[in-house]
């Protein structure tokens, strides 16, 4: 995504956009959130574990380890995000160590045989992972400068808005 500057040259607007406070309060949200999961995990959720039927529980071990790496991998990103915010890195050494992070356990794959019995303490933290996950995503695609694409037909709100403002005034 970029913008010509007053030299005629593109002028890249996602890093910018994840440099603003939106970075932060995802941030925050972020780390918020692994600590909630890793005191539920550790607190409640293994009282909720022991009260599981046999097949639940081998779906519970899984889910929370698929959980806890998740946020781990995006506990990552958000670190070097923020150490680039902070010019303690450059973006291009993020950028090398972010793909040495390969996120696993997509939206997608979740549910199965089993997963309704998962206590919902457990379910509930697992989809607010799955929208970090997508918001993250998202900072990432703007980070490097590219819109995001568009999912199956739902609008993509930026994307959008940016065509609307070049019909406005009339840029190709």
């Amino acid at each position: 995504m970029a913008e010509t500057g007053e030299t005629g040259q593109a002028i890249s607007i996602g890093p910018r956009i994840v440099a603003s406070g939106g970075f932060d309060m995802l941030y925050r949200e972020g780390m918020t959130l692994i600590e909630e999961v890793a005191s539920y995990l550790d607190g409640d959720g293994r009282a909720d574990s022991r009260l599981l039927p046999r097949e639940a529980s081998f779906l519970y071990a899984t889910e929370s380890m698929r959980l806890t790496t998740r946020l781990m991998q995006l506990a990552s990103w958000l670190l070097l995000q923020r150490a680039v915010n902070e010019g303690e890195i450059t973006p291009e050494n993020a950028r090398s160590e972010k793909e040495k992070v390969k996120f696993s356990a997509t939206p997608s794959e979740r549910g199965g045989p089993g997963y309704e019995h998962l206590p919902d303490m457990l379910r509930g933290y697992i989809d607010k992972g799955d929208r970090l996950f997508d918001r993250v995503m998202q900072f990432d695609t703007l980070e490097r400068g590219k819109l995001p694409e568009r999912d199956a037909g739902v609008a993509n709100g930026i994307a959008d808005q940016l065509s609307r403002l070049k019909a406005a005034f009339g840029r190709p």
